[in-house]
């Protein structure tokens, strides 16, 4: 990074997982101080490292936070994310958010959080407690991009 607007850049990769019923696999974070977000329910996935696409980085990051291998050409495209990052101050965050179906929602062991599973009617129920990743995600969904 060569100057101070793009250190203050971070770049994430996250996930819906839909399982094979259908139903969202979604992380309940952790509810501890310091880490963004406590407590809401999000994505898996995280920082892009080094020179890793997007799509690389949401391959390793799901399979470290979930324990299970999802290969890159499961993952489609959703959205992207970009605005205001709240982990540093004058910052920003810039990410790309994908969708994989398909995931067999036994053969998942969390390493982040929780597992929460929840099926397509139950979304508004926890709408309140999304993290920004999981409201873009329902918002593209809403919108028949997927």
């Amino acid at each position: 990074m060569n100057n101070s607007s793009e250190a203050l850049r971070r770049e994430t990769a996250s996930a819906l997982l839909i399982d094979t019923a259908g139903r969202w696999l979604l992380q309940q974070r952790d509810d501890i101080p310091g880490i963004l977000y406590p407590g809401m329910v999000g994505l898996f996935g995280g920082h892009r490292e080094g020179n890793e696409t997007f799509l690389d980085c949401v391959v390793r990051e799901v399979h470290e936070e979930v324990s299970y291998f999802v290969p890159p050409e499961q993952f489609e495209y959703l959205t992207e994310r970009h605005g205001v990052d709240p982990a540093v101050e004058g910052g920003t965050i810039y990410g790309h958010v994908f969708v994989a179906r398909d995931i067999p929602s036994d053969k998942l062991v969390i390493t982040e959080g929780s597992l929460l599973i929840v099926s397509p009617d139950e979304l508004s129920r926890i709408a309140p407690n999304l993290a920004p990743s999981a409201r873009l995600a329902l918002k593209a969904i809403r919108s028949g991009l997927i």
